[in-house]
C-alpha cells in the first residue's frame, strides 16, 4: 500500500549561512576623508576662538555655539550615509571659515610681516602711521605734519569716532622720546588741534619721565614693539589702549 501522506511532509528548511561583510576600500577612504575634515574643523574653530577671545570676547561665546551646533549634527546624523555627513561637514568646515574670517574682518592676525620703520625717512614714516590707521578702519585721514604743524602729523577719525592726533618721531634704537618731546606735543595736542585720543607713535623707545607726563596727559605712547604688533595685527591699535 502506498503512503501519500510521506508527501504532505514539508520539505527541510536550509538557513543560509550568515554572510560576512565584505571590506569596502571606497567607504574607509572616505570615513578618513571625513574624519580629517572635522578634526580640522575643530583646529581652525580653536584657533579662531583662542585668537577672538583674547580682543573680541563677545565672538568667542559665537564661535563656541558654532562649534557646539557642529558637534550636535554630527550626533545626529551619525546614521546618515557617508557621502551625506562629508557633504555636510564641508559645508559646515566652509561656514565656519567665512564666520571666523568675518569676525576678525577689524581685527586682523598677522596681516603682515614686521617691517623696518628706521629705514623711511621722516616724511614717509608720517605716510606709512596715516596708511596704518587707514588700514585699520579710520576714516578722514590725513598727513598734516610740516612746517608750522605744531605737533600734529596725522590726523583721522578712529573706528569708535574720536578724533585722532598722532606726533611720529621716526628716531634710532639710541635716541628715546624724551619728557621735552612729549610736553610740546602735550601742549597743542588737545587744545590746538582737538584730540580725543593723543598719539606719539615712535621707531625708538620713551624715557621713564616721557612715560610719566604721557601718563599724567593721558597721551597714547607707542614705541617701536608696539609699532611692530600695531602693524602685524597682533596688538592693540593706538585708539584701542583708552577703550
Amino acid at each position: 500500500m502506498i503512503d501519500f501522506t510521506a508527501h504532505l511532509e514539508d520539505p527541510p528548511v536550509t538557513v543560509p549561512a550568515p554572510r560576512r561583510r565584505r571590506f569596502d576600500l571606497r567607504a574607509t577612504a572616505l570615513f578618513f576623508v571625513l574624519l580629517a575634515l572635522l578634526l580640522s574643523l575643530g583646529a581652525l574653530i580653536a584657533r579662531t576662538a583662542a585668537a577672538a577671545a583674547e580682543r573680541r570676547p563677545a565672538w568667542a561665546v559665537i564661535l563656541l555655539l558654532l562649534g557646539s551646533a557642529g558637534l550636535i549634527a554630527c550626533h545626529r546624523g551619525r546614521r546618515l550615509s557617508t557621502r551625506t555627513l562629508l557633504r555636510r561637514a564641508g559645508a559646515a568646515l566652509e561656514e565656519a571659515a567665512e564666520t571666523a574670517a568675518d569676525a576678525l574682518d577689524e581685527s586682523p592676525l598677522a596681516v603682515a610681516t614686521p617691517f623696518d620703520y628706521t629705514a623711511l625717512d621722516p616724511e614717509e614714516f608720517e605716510r606709512a602711521i596715516a596708511d596704518l590707521c587707514a588700514r585699520d578702519g579710520c576714516t578722514d585721514v590725513e598727513v598734516v605734519g610740516g612746517a608750522g604743524d605744531l605737533g600734529a602729523d596725522v590726523t583721522a577719525t578712529a573706528p569708535t569716532g574720536h578724533r585722532l592726533v598722532i606726533q611720529c618721531k621716526r628716531y634710532t634704537d639710541d635716541h628715546k622720546v624724551g619728557s621735552q618731546d612729549l610736553q610740546r606735543f602735550g601742549g597743542t595736542c588737545f587744545t590746538v588741534h582737538e584730540a580725543d585720543i593723543a598719539v606719539l607713535v615712535t621707531t625708538a623707545d620713551f624715557t621713564a619721565p616721557a612715560i610719566e607726563y604721557a601718563a599724567q596727559c593721558g597721551i597714547v605712547c607707542v614705541d617701536a614693539d608696539s609699532l611692530q604688533t600695531w602693524h602685524t595685527g597682533t596688538g592693540p591699535r593706538p585708539w584701542e589702549y583708552l577703550g
